[in-house]
C-alpha cells in the first residue's frame, strides 16, 4: 500500500484533505502522456504475461520510500559500458514501468467509487463539525448568564439536599435497630435447622452492629440479650457436638467445626469431643447391660439405674450374656468408628486447607496462617493422644463385663464365640491405636485358665467314661481319612487364607488386607452375630462297612477268597515232609509270602485304624487347638491339657492291654526304660489311685486329688481269654494302632503347637513329644507279647520234650515229635491270625511283632527244655541240633522275619556241651541271658564227660557269682 501511495505521489496526486473543497474527484488523476498509452497498447494485454514482468522486478524497488533509483542504477552500472546492452536494459526497465504504471491504473479505476464516496462523507463531516462550534459557542454564552443568575438558589437546594441525606441516614439506622429487635426470631429458625455457623455468624453481626449503634439508649439492653443469645448457641453447640459420638455424620460435624472457627474456640471444641467421647462410652456400656439385666429380671423391685456399671454386670443371666456381650462390642464400635472418622475428617480438611494456604499466601494472612497451623497441630495431637485413652476406657469397660460372670459351666461352642468377640474386639484395638490389649488379654486369659480348668476335668471324666464303655471295635473311616476333615480342625486350613472370624485367622495374617474400619466405614458392624454354617456342613470321613465303596468291599472278599488256599498248601507241605513224599505240587517261599501278607493285611485300602473314643479325643484335641489359636496367652496351658488327653489314652491301653506283671518279671526288656518312665509319670500325676477321699487329709492334697483321674477299666463286653479270638487280638490291635495313629497326628501338629509356645515354655513341648508321644509304638511289645505267650501251648512243648530219651547211643535221622507238635501250634497260631485278620487289618509291624514274640518265646522253651534233661548223650546232642534245625526250616516258610528271632540263643546253648572247663568258665561269665537253672543243668550234664567234680563245684560257684547282681 505505501508502494502505490509513493507511486501516486511521484504521479501529482495530493491528498484528500488537499482537494476537498479545489479539487473535483475526476482532477485527482494524472492523465498519462502519449507515450505511456503507446506503451500500455504495445503491451501485450495478457495479465499472466504483465504478472511476470512485474515479478520480475527486483526486490529492492519495493524497500522504502527513500530508495534512490538513480543512485542504484548508476551504481550498477559495469566498468566497460555497451550501448546495446544499455538500450536493452532502458527497455527493460520501461517494460516494468509500463506494467506497474498500468497496474496502477487498473487499480486506481478499479477504487475510484470508492474514493468518490469517502470524499462525501469527509465534506459532509466538515459541515457537522462547524455546526457543533456554532451550539458550543452558543451554550457557553447561555451558561454565563445562567451562573450569574441563579447563585443563590442553588445554594438553598444544597443545604435541603444535605438534610434530606441525614434524615436518609437516620432511616437507615432506625430500620437496623427494627431488624436487630427481630433477629432472636430467626436465630432461633437456624438453630432448629442446625445452621449453627450461619447463626453465629449472623449473632456476631448483629453484635457489631450493636456496637455501631450504642450511643442510642435502647441498644445495651439488645446487647445483652444477643451476648445471651450466643452463649445459648454454645450450650446448642455442644449438645450436637455430643451426637457425634455415637453416630458421625459428615455434614453434621463440619458445620460443628465451623461454627467453633467461627467462635475462635477450635482447641475449646476438641477438648469438649473428647470428654463426650469417655461419657458416650460410660453411658452406652451402661445402657446396653441395663437393658439386658430388666429384661431378665422381670418385674422385681430391684432399681437396677442406681447400681454401679461393675455391680451391674453381676447380673447378667448366662442365656443374656453372649448377645449381651455382642451387643456391647457392637455400640462400643460405633463409637471408636465415629472417632475414627472424626480423625479422617480432620486430616482430609487439613490437607484441603493447607492446599489453599499454599496456592493463596501473600504478607498480610501471615499472622491468621500461623495460628491456624497451630490449632491444627494442637488438634491432631490431641486426636492421636486421644486414640490410647479411649482404647482404654473400652477395655476397662469390656474387663468389667468379662469378670462380672463365671463362664467356668458355659458350653464350648458359647465360650469360644466369647473368644471369638474379644479376639476381633482386640483386632480392633490394635488397627484402631497399635495397642496389645494387655487389660483385655489379662482379663481374657483368666477367664480361659478358669474355664478352661473346669472344661478339661469334664473332658478327661468323660474319656475315662468312653473308655470304659469303649468295645474297641474298629471305626471305619476312609483311606484318605485326615483330621483337617473334621470341624475341629477347619481353621487350620482357613488360617492359610482370609477369614471371616477371627477364631479361624491368625494374628499375623493379613497386615495387607483392609482393616476393619476401612471395611464397616460406609456400614455394616464387625460384631453382627452370624449363624455358623458348621451345622450345613457335612463330615465326609466314615467309610460304608469299612470300605469305601461296595466295589472295594467285593474286590477285598474276592481277594481274600482267591488267597484261601494258602493254610491248606502249607498244611499238605508240611505232611508231605512229615510222611518224606515230596509235594505233588510245591509251592514257591516268595508265593508263600505274599498270600500271607494279603491275609495279614484283606482290606486294600489301608484304612486308619482308630476308634470312636479315638476319634472323640483328636475332636477334643481340635477345639483345645482352636482355643489356643484365638487365645495365645494360655497356649502352655492348653498344650498340658493335651498332652494329658494323650497321657490318659496312652495309659488306659496299657492299663487294659499291655499291664502283666509275670510276664515283666521275665526280664525281657519288653518295655523300655522310657517307656517305664512315662507311665510311672502318668500314673504319679494324672492317676487317682485312692479309691475313696479321705476326710482328714489336708486341703493341698484334696486340691492335688482334685486334678487327677481315677484309672480306667476295662468293659466287660471285651473278653481277653478266649483262644479262638488270639485272646482278643482284634481288640488289642485296634487299641494299640489306634493309639499310634493318635500319637501320628500329635506329629502331625508338632508344628502348630510349636509356633503358638511361650519360647520359655518350649521344653515342655520338645520332652512330651521325645518322651511320651514317641513311646506310643514302643507299647505294642508288652500288648502283644500276652497274645504269644497264651496263643501257642509252650507247657505242652516242655511236657513232650520232657519224654524224650536224649542219652541215645546212636546219631538219629528222624527228628523228635516235639517239633511236630509244636511247628502244628504255629501253623494253628497261623490260622486264627487269619482269621481276626477279617475282622480287622493287621498292620505288618504289628504281625511282625508277633511271629517275633511267638518265635523268641518258642526258642526259649526249647532252651528251657534242653536244661530240664537229666542225661545226654553226644548223639543226643546232634539229636538237639536236628530238631532245632528242622524246626527252623519249617518255621521259616510261615513267617517272613528274618533272622529268626533267639537263634542264637538255642544254637549257642545246645553247643555249649562241648566246652571244655576253661572255655566254660569263661563262657558262662559272658553269657548271662541264661538263668541259673539253665547253666546249673549245662554243668551237671557235662560232669563226667568234660568236667570233674572239682571243676564242677567251681563252676557252680561262678554261675552263683554271676547271679547274684540279678537279685
Amino acid at each position: 500500500m505505501q508502494k502505490i501511495k509513493s507511486l501516486m505521489t511521484r504521479q501529482g496526486l495530493r491528498s484528500p484533505q488537499e482537494s476537498v473543497n479545489d479539487l473535483s474527484p475526476i482532477e485527482n488523476l494524472r492523465i498519462p502522456t502519449k507515450e505511456e498509452l503507446r506503451e500500455l497498447h504495445e503491451e501485450p494485454p495478457d495479465p499472466q504475461a504483465q504478472q511476470e514482468i512485474i515479478n520480475s522486478i527486483e526486490e529492492v524497488y519495493f524497500s522504502n520510500d527513500s530508495f534512490d533509483i538513480v543512485k542504484y542504477e548508476l551504481e550498477r552500472l559495469p566498468p566497460v559500458l555497451s550501448l546495446q546492452e544499455l538500450e536493452d536494459y532502458r527497455d527493460k526497465l520501461k517494460q516494468q514501468q509500463a506494467a506497474v504504471s498500468k497496474k496502477v491504473a487498473d487499480l486506481i479505476l478499479e477504487k475510484q467509487p470508492a474514493y468518490v464516496e469517502e470524499l462525501e462523507r469527509v465534506t459532509s463531516l466538515q459541515s457537522g463539525l462547524q455546526l457543533a462550534a456554532v451550539i458550543c459557542t452558543n451554550g457557553r454564552r447561555h451558561l454565563n448568564i445562567a451562573k450569574e443568575g441563579f447563585t443563590q438558589t442553588s445554594l438553598g437546594l444544597l443545604a435541603n439536599q444535605r438534610k434530606r441525606q441525614l434524615l436518609i441516614g437516620l432511616l437507615k439506622s432506625l430500620r437496623t435497630i427494627k431488624t436487630l429487635q427481630r433477629t432472636d426470631v430467626r436465630l432461633s429458625e437456624m438453630l432448629e435447622e442446625e445452621d449453627y455457623p450461619g447463626a453465629i455468624q449472623l449473632c456476631l453481626e448483629c453484635q457489631k452492629a450493636a456496637s455501631t449503634f450504642k450511643h442510642y439508649s435502647c441498644i445495651s439492653e439488645l446487647n445483652s440479650k444477643l451476648q445471651d443469645t450466643l452463649e445459648q448457641i454454645e450450650e446448642q453447640l455442644d449438645v450436637a457436638l455430643s451426637k457425634i459420638c455415637k453416630n458421625f455424620d459428615i455434614n453434621h460435624y463440619t458445620k460443628v467445626q465451623q461454627a467453633y472457627r467461627l467462635l475462635g474456640k477450635t482447641q475449646t471444641a476438641m477438648d469438649q469431643l473428647h470428654m463426650h467421647f469417655t461419657q458416650a462410652i460410660h453411658n452406652t456400656v451402661f445402657q446396653v447391660v441395663l437393658g439386658y439385666v430388666e429384661l431378665c429380671a422381670g418385674n422385681t423391685d430391684t432399681k437396677f439405674q442406681k447400681l454401679q456399671y461393675k455391680d451391674l454386670c453381676t447380673h447378667i443371666t448366662s442365656d443374656s450374656y453372649i448377645p449381651c456381650l455382642a451387643d456391647l462390642c457392637k455400640a462400643l464400635w460405633e463409637v471408636m468408628l465415629s472417632y475414627y472418622r472424626t480423625m479422617q475428617w480432620h486430616e482430609n480438611h487439613d490437607q484441603d486447607e493447607a492446599a489453599v494456604v499454599s496456592s493463596v499466601s501473600d504478607g498480610n494472612n501471615v499472622i491468621g496462617t500461623e495460628e491456624n497451623s497451630f490449632d491444627r497441630n494442637y488438634v491432631k495431637k490431641k486426636l492421636e493422644h486421644g486414640l490410647s485413652r479411649i482404647w482404654q476406657d473400652v477395655q476397662l469397660k469390656v474387663k468389667t463385663y468379662l469378670l462380672g460372670t463365671d463362664l467356668s459351666n458355659f458350653k464350648y461352642d458359647d465360650f469360644i464365640f466369647v473368644l471369638d468377640v474379644i479376639s476381633r474386639l482386640m483386632q480392633v484395638g490394635e488397627e484402631f491405636c497399635g495397642s496389645k490389649s494387655e487389660v483385655l488379654q489379662e482379663s481374657i486369659r483368666k477367664q480361659s485358665v478358669n474355664y478352661f480348668k473346669t472344661y478339661h476335668r469334664t473332658r478327661l471324666e468323660e474319656l475315662r467314661m468312653f473308655l470304659e464303655n469303649e468295645t474297641w471295635e474298629l471305626c471305619p473311616v476312609k483311606s484318605s481319612f485326615s483330621i483337617l476333615q473334621l470341624h475341629e480342625f477347619k481353621f487350620l486350613e482357613q488360617s492359610r487364607s482370609p477369614s471371616v472370624s477371627p477364631s479361624k485367622q491368625p494374628a499375623s495374617a493379613a497386615s495387607s488386607a483392609v482393616t476393619l474400619f476401612q471395611q464397616y466405614c460406609a456400614g455394616g458392624n464387625p460384631f453382627e452375630i452370624q449363624a455358623d454354617s458348621k451345622d450345613d456342613e457335612t463330615e465326609d470321613v466314615l467309610a460304608s462297612n469299612g470300605y469305601e465303596s461296595d466295589e472295594q468291599e467285593k474286590s477285598a472278599y474276592q481277594e481274600y477268597d482267591s488267597d484261601s488256599d494258602v493254610p491248606e498248601e502249607l498244611k499238605r507241605d508240611y505232611v508231605d515232609e512229615q510222611t518224606g513224599d515230596a509235594p505233588i505240587k510245591s509251592v514257591s517261599r516268595e508265593t508263600l509270602r505274599s498270600r500271607k501278607r494279603s491275609d495279614y493285611n484283606l482290606n486294600k485300602v489301608n484304612a486308619p485304624i482308630l476308634t470312636n473314643t479315638t476319634l472323640n479325643v483328636i475332636r477334643l484335641v481340635g477345639k483345645y487347638m482352636q482355643m489356643m489359636n484365638i487365645l495365645k496367652p494360655i497356649a502352655f496351658d492348653v498344650i498340658h491339657f493335651m498332652s494329658q488327653l494323650f497321657d490318659y489314652y496312652l495309659y488306659a491301653v496299657y492299663t487294659f492291654f499291655g499291664r502283666n506283671d509275670m510276664f515283666e518279671s521275665t526280664g525281657l526288656g519288653l518295655s523300655s526304660s522310657r517307656l517305664r518312665t512315662t507311665l510311672n509319670r502318668i500314673q504319679e500325676s494324672l492317676i487317682d489311685l485312692e479309691v475313696s477321699a479321705d476326710p482328714s487329709g489336708t486341703l493341698t492334697a484334696a486340691e492335688e486329688r482334685k486334678e487327677k483321674v481315677p484309672s480306667p477299666h476295662l468293659s466287660h463286653l471285651v473278653v481277653l481269654t478266649s483262644g479262638n479270638s488270639l485272646y482278643g487280638l482284634a481288640e488289642r490291635v485296634v487299641a494299640t494302632e489306634s493309639l499310634v495313629f493318635l500319637a501320628e497326628q500329635f506329629e502331625f501338629l508338632q508344628p502348630h503347637l510349636d509356633a503358638v509356645m511361650p519360647a520359655a515354655k518350649k521344653p515342655f513341648l520338645q520332652q512330651f513329644y521325645s518322651q511320651t508321644v514317641s513311646t506310643a509304638s514302643e507299647l505294642r511289645k508288652p500288648v502283644y507279647w500276652i497274645v504269644a505267650a497264651k496263643a501257642i501251648d509252650y507247657e505242652q512243648m516242655l511236657l513232650l520234650m520232657a519224654n524224650v530219651k536224649w542219652d541215645v547211643k546212636e546219631i538219629m535221622s528222624q527228628h523228635n515229635v516235639y517239633v511236630d507238635a509244636l511247628l502244628k501250634e504255629f501253623e494253628e497260631f497261623n490260622r486264627r491270625l487269619n482269621d481276626v485278620s477279617k475282622r480287622v487289618r493287621i498292620p505288618l509291624p504289628v504281625s511282625n511283632i508277633l511271629w517275633e514274640h511267638c518265635i523268641r518265646l518258642a526258642n526259649r522253651t526249647l532252651v528251657e527244655g534242653y536244661a530240664n534233661v537229666k542225661k545226654c548223650s553226644n548223639e543226643g546232642r546232634a539229636l538237639m541240633q536236628l530238631d532245632f534245625q528242622q524246626f527252623l526250616m519249617k518255621l521259616e516258610k510261615l513267617t517272613d522275619i528274618r533272622p529268626i528271632p533267639d537263634k542264637e540263643f538255642v544254637e549257642t546253648y545246645i553247643k555249649a556241651y562241648y566246652l571244655t572247663e576253661n572255655d566254660m568258665e569263661s563262657w558262662i561269665k559272658e553269657h548271662r541271658e541264661y538263668s541259673t537253672k539253665q547253666l546249673t543243668n549245662l554243668v551237671n550234664i557235662c560232669l563226667g564227660t568234660y568236667i570233674n567234680k572239682k571243676a564242677r563245684q567251681k563252676l557252680l560257684a561262678t554261675i552263683d557269682d554271676t547271679d547274684r547282681p540279678k537279685r
